[in-house]
């Protein structure tokens, strides 16, 4: 029978070691592989930088997920970023939003001011931008959807369209929601995920993965960084990943839930100016999420607290039950005041907070932001 992705999580791509028949992947922590009598490999494997065992059962795993043909881990989210910048040819466009993780667009910042490349950054409010950024000489359209922090939505298809229109490549950060969202199933090139978040899901790794749409030669030459550059994952993480992975469908399910009745309450109330969350019929990108995001909305939000600045850190460090601390995506909520954290070129309002909705009753959740606006 054709197994589903949520049974593929669940089992780990259905693992069961040949010659054990053990249902859990092994951990293989080995630096090096030996040859034998004729000097040949032993097996497939020649040092820990080209993969183990272990990374080979979590990367099949995780194109399965996304619907691409390839997938490689990184030791962080920014490393998969900057090996895929990497292939970017010197002096060619690279078009990105003017919100997104500050630490991703920092790096673009810093290569556009050494002229290493050609930035664009475009108003991911504006439906019309993105296409009118792109141009002949484009190598590269990378989108956030839903945007972090502030949860505009980007429409896939449309950015793959401009994309490939220039013979383009788009990447798609889906950080704040996998499974939600599908890029190479709506046309995207890349998907990218900080692993470090929701596949993972319990806030003790950190890592990158990148999906292929094609096994091509930009690829290889992604893997070719990866390789030489060192930034592959941690053998020990990449099996902790898996582990995390078993329980992927139930956690986001759960959090997705319990972040729309969040939203829902906190709609209309009167300390929160703006309840950021596509899942709104209010959200201005209600309809292209529903069109895309089809396994709910996701378990990020963000609320913008009247009062200002110094209202919205009262809150952030008022609460019992969230916790004020940077990331997301793990089974705890955490609540964030990014305008601390955020460069002094962000656009991003300084009442904003982000909350990352793990799976502790919604009840409970609610009382504690309830009891925090005051």
């Amino acid at each position: 029978m054709e197994r589903s992705k949520e049974s593929d999580a669940v089992q780990a791509g259905h693992f069961i070691d040949r010659e054990t028949g053990a249902i859990v992947p092994g951990l293989q922590p080995s630096s090096t592989y030996a040859r034998d009598s004729s000097y040949e490999l032993i097996g497939e494997y020649l040092y820990n930088r080209y993969g183990t065992p272990t990374h080979k059962v979590l990367e099949e795993l995780v194109a399965r997920l996304d619907g691409g043909t390839d997938a490689l881990s990184f030791s962080s989210g920014l490393a998969a970023f900057t090996a895929l910048i990497e292939t970017v040819p010197v002096g060619s466009h690279v078009v990105a939003p003017q919100v997104m993780y500050y630490g991703a667009q920092q790096w673009l910042r810093r290569l556009d001011d050494q002229g290493r490349i050609d930035l664009t950054l475009f108003d991911q409010r504006d439906s019309e931008a993105l296409a009118a950024a792109v141009r002949t000489e484009t190598d590269l359209v990378w989108i956030e959807t839903p945007v972090n922090p502030t949860w505009d939505v980007i429409d896939i298809a449309a950015a793959a369209d401009a994309a490939h229109g220039a013979n383009a490549r788009l990447a798609v950060d889906v950080t704040a929601g996998p499974l939600t969202t599908r890029p190479i199933e709506m046309g995207a090139d890349y998907a990218f995920h900080s692993a470090t978040k929701y596949y993972n899901g319990h806030s003790d790794i950190g890592g990158g993965l990148l999906v292929t749409a094609r096994d091509d030669d930009r690829w290889a030459e992604i893997s070719w960084v990866r390789r030489h550059g060192g930034a592959i994952l941690g053998a020990f993480e990449a099996w902790l990943l898996l582990r995390g992975m078993r329980t992927l469908f139930l956690r986001v399910d759960r959090a997705s839930a319990t972040a729309m009745q969040i939203a829902r309450h906190f709609e209309t109330h009167p300390s929160i100016s703006h309840v950021l969350y596509p899942g709104l019929e209010s959200h201005p990108g209600h309809q292209i999420a529903r069109k895309q995001m089809d396994r709910g909305f996701g378990a990020m939000m963000s609320i913008r607290v009247v009062g200002g600045f110094e209202a919205a850190n009262r809150v952030a460090t008022s609460t019992e039950l969230f916790v004020p601390a940077t990331s997301l995506g793990g089974v705890e909520s955490l609540i964030e005041h990014r305008a601390v954290l955020e460069p002094p070129e962000s656009v991003v309002p300084d009442d904003l907070l982000r909350l990352s909705i793990g799976i502790e009753p919604a009840d409970e959740l609610i009382a504690d932001l309830t009891r925090a606006l005051g």
